[in-house]
């Protein structure tokens, strides 16, 4: 006879993030749909907003998610160095995450979309979007205006990533442009 495992209502909790996330990422939050998220992490509507509340609760802790694993993987890379040397850690270790993980940078850009027109998504992407900054200055030192080519630098690798640019042979002209000047000390090898 076969024995299975019971899972704990944490485990339960992470099975139910791990469907939202990819179902948010992929739909946005009004289209993604709570019975979908359910389905996918094998238990039933009524039970995911017994663990979440409300289908907003669910987003907005996906959005967090995703800003603290951003953070993980910046701190990860930033362990031991400090300044430039931290900031060219965090740019390269940025940069693989988007290129290994396309969910991330869906995620976030369902969330800046969604950040747009409600105050919820906005604060807590906010709030993300703020200990990423402080982390980064603490580690890096870096002046206002450096944080700022770092953070928009960043900005415009996700967009880079959406367009596959990155993945282009012989890229138009334009793209080109963008690929070399953003290529700065973040990406150089």
């Amino acid at each position: 006879m076969a024995t299975t495992t019971r899972q704990t209502a944490e485990e339960r909790r992470e099975a139910v993030l791990t469907a939202a996330l990819e179902e948010f990422a992929r739909a946005g939050y009004r289209g993604a749909s709570t019975e979908a998220i359910a389905r996918k992490a094998g238990i039933s509507q009524p039970y995911l907003f017994r663990l979440f509340g409300s289908k907003k609760e669910l987003y907005l802790a996906g959005v967090r998610r995703c800003f603290r694993r951003t953070l993980e993987t910046m701190q990860a890379a930033a362990e031991g160095l400090r300044g430039e040397e931290a900031l060219v850690a965090m740019g390269r270790a940025y940069t693989e995450l988007l290129s290994t993980d396309p969910l991330m940078l869906q995620a976030q850009l369902q969330t800046y979309a969604a950040a747009v027109d409600d105050d919820d998504v906005r604060r807590a992407a906010r709030e993300g979007y703020g200990d990423l900054y402080s982390y980064v200055e603490r580690v890096s030192g870096a002046s206002a205006a450096r944080l700022a080519r770092f953070f928009a630098t960043g900005m415009l690798l996700n967009v880079i990533a959406a367009f596959g640019l990155h993945e282009e042979q012989e890229p138009e002209p334009w793209a080109l442009g963008l690929l070399t000047g953003a290529r700065g000390p973040e990406l150089s090898s």
